[in-house]
């Protein structure tokens, strides 16, 4: 016979009586009385405590004070108790999750214009050419730190705020865990038909013998289990708050390899063109930015030489000119002295070397160009990178010629070509030129010309790739246009009153860029990552309960055994009246329902019938899943 009412499963929630109150001794504080699964004040006693390790709070500011006293001893007494108070409930919003989650959202906002906007730790020229085309925004932005977003004052102090907030919840909470995995599940609250989840039914078996099997089943699957009194306490789901605190752990261990990462890193890129090589130095690098503690001699000590660069296209379809094959062949030494072996550095896929990492980041492609004067002196002769601009590898650049020129009269000067490259040239003859494909099918180039001074001497760095004209003097054709020319490979532009020439070479290499990464907190921040996803699950699909199994004697005087289980979870769900109801039909197994109540003893209970307890248990667990959706 069975008498089932499996309404919900919150503590103190809505599915808890209000009768459950006088179980609550009046000398209990509120605050000790429990939290039930709706997190409020609880009514349960011990029963329903220490379902959470979430701080609660207790004053609301302008109460800490208490009443005031009159003088002013009192109002000196009154000022100090609210300076505390204020002072305690600022820790506790601090160390409250809902900040914590503020701050690292604003955290991730402070992020975006540190990606958006140029910033001077990596890209002085950058920063420079913003602020010149943005004279109204520059200072503004200077103002509010922009430009160095991640040394800035307002970015670290939220940074700070983050890592304190998040120690000042995880501490308090780690030790108050620890204390209840050392102390035993609480005992039975006095009537638990009065809980959300519950079944009841009667037997033969002693009660001893009913909390025995109880226990023994409750260990078997898994839950800490003791017998206080007439009942057997079992508590599961412990994972759930180390979940939830290795979560909080794992965030503080990202920041503290984002620190660490941001103080000891370093990275550089650097342009190499076929057959060039590079050696990890400090004047080797076309761009380098490392962390304040970053010590140059931490540099690990490598070199190595580009031999070929393969960049291979879909020729036809819907995705042609989308790349197939783009990997770089090098040579590479570790050490001073190292024995030189091969590799093939691809996209996500880099070369490391003793903890630094040789990222393969793009290609273009480098025409070779030589250059003579007006006596047929060759004054230039080299590869020339460009820099991509479209898919298509539409390459843009200058051809600067700095030394050893001299004009028709032997006067002394620079040269300045800009220049535009197409590898597959397509709109000849109307009025255009570009890219139809990326790979070297039918290159071209097309230059003009300038004499004068590139203003290399004055100590202000120029853009390599960009031809700086305030003092130059473009040639000019006959009719007055500003001189320009196309040439295909082999073709020779001759300059104006026999100013000299400009061939273009049959030969054309390809270059690669790469960036050379040192960034020690790498492995710590991925580690922190992996925990907090794994806390994070825990977190949210373990549930924490309590499950009570009560064995007494009929005070009716039938003789027969009174069990009665019941079950309390943290949060509201369906699953716990269904384990409830799985437990009590195996208890049930050992302890089955008395067949009828001993003759000419007290009033027969109307619950009491032929029907199987199991059955019924399970039928009210799927209702109270139905009710609970």
């Amino acid at each position: 016979m069975s008498k089932t009412d499996t309404t919900g499963e919150s503590g103190t929630g809505p599915g808890v009586p209000e009768d459950v109150a006088p179980e609550v001794p009046e000398e209990v504080p509120a605050s000790e009385q429990g939290v039930g699964a709706s997190g409020e004040s609880g009514d349960l006693g011990k029963a329903g405590a220490q379902l959470s390790t979430a701080p609660q709070e207790r004053a609301v500011p302008g109460s800490f004070g208490g009443p005031r006293t009159p003088g002013a001893a009192g109002a000196i007494a009154w000022t100090f108790r609210e300076t505390i108070g204020w002072a305690r409930w600022f820790w506790r919003q601090l160390t409250s999750m809902r900040i914590a989650l503020i701050l690292l959202f604003l955290l991730s906002l402070g992020a975006i214009p540190g990606s958006l906007i140029p910033q001077s730790d990596a890209n002085e020229l950058k920063v420079r050419t913003w602020k010149q085309d943005h004279e109204f925004w520059a200072p503004v932005f200077d103002k509010l730190q922009l430009f160095d977003v991640y040394g800035s004052v307002w970015f670290s102090a939220i940074y700070i705020l983050l890592f304190v907030s998040l120690i000042g919840c995880i501490v308090p909470r780690t030790w108050q865990f620890v204390g209840q995995l050392r102390s035993r599940p609480p005992g039975a609250p006095k009537r638990l038909t009065r809980l959300p989840a519950h079944t009841t039914w009667r037997t033969d078996a002693d009660p001893e013998a009913v909390r025995e099997a109880a226990l023994t089943l409750l260990r078997r699957r898994r839950f800490r289990a003791h017998v206080e009194g007439d009942a057997v306490a079992a508590e599961k789901g412990y994972l759930r708050e180390v979940g939830n605190l290795v979560f909080h752990v794992s965030l503080i261990v990202m920041l503290v390899a984002f620190a660490v990462g941001q103080l000891f890193k370093s990275e550089g890129g650097k342009l190499i063109v076929e057959g060039g090589g590079f050696s990890n130095t400090l004047t080797q690098y076309d761009d380098f930015r490392s962390g304040s503690l970053f010590d140059m001699d931490e540099l690990v000590p490598f070199s190595f030489t580009l031999d070929r660069f393969t960049g291979t296209y879909e020729a036809k379809g819907p995705q042609r000119g989308t790349p197939r094959t783009f990997e770089a062949a090098v040579t590479y030494t570790e050490g001073v002295r190292g024995k030189e072996r091969k590799r093939i550095i691809k996209v996500n896929e880099p070369l490391e070397i003793d903890g630094a990492k040789v990222y393969l980041l793009s290609h273009g492609y480098a025409p070779v160009v030589t250059v003579r004067d007006g006596r047929g002196k060759q004054v230039y002769q080299g590869a020339v990178p460009l820099l991509p601009v479209d898919s298509n590898v539409t390459s843009t650049g200058v051809i600067k010629v700095r030394d050893g020129y001299r004009d028709a009269k032997g006067k002394r000067e620079q040269l300045g070509f800009p220049a535009f490259f197409v590898p597959t040239y397509a709109g000849k003859g109307k009025g255009q030129m570009f890219s139809q494909f990326p790979a070297l099918v039918f290159p071209a180039l097309n230059l003009g010309a300038y004499h004068g001074d590139l203003g290399g001497n004055g100590g202000v760095p120029q853009n390599v790739y960009q031809l700086d004209t305030s003092r130059m003097t473009p040639f000019k054709t006959a009719g007055g246009d500003v001189f320009k020319q196309t040439l295909l490979p082999g073709e020779t532009m001759k300059l104006p009153g026999g100013a000299g020439s400009v061939t273009f070479e049959k030969e054309i290499k390809e270059w690669a860029s790469f960036q050379v990464s040192q960034q020690p907190g790498n492995g710590l921040a991925l580690a922190g990552a992996v925990a907090a996803i794994a806390g994070l699950v825990g977190s949210l699909f373990i549930q924490r309960r309590r499950v009570w199994v009560r064995a007494v004697r009929d005070e009716n005087g039938t003789g027969l055994t009174v069990i009665e289980m019941a079950g309390l979870g943290r949060t509201e769900s369906a699953k716990l009246p269904e384990e409830l109801a799985e437990l009590a039909a195996l208890l049930h197994t050992q302890a089955p329902t008395a067949s009828e109540p001993t003759a000419g003893t007290g009033p027969a209970d109307p619950d009491t019938g032929p029907a199987d307890p199991e059955v019924e248990v399970e039928v009210e667990a799927k209702s109270a899943k139905g009710a609970d959706k």
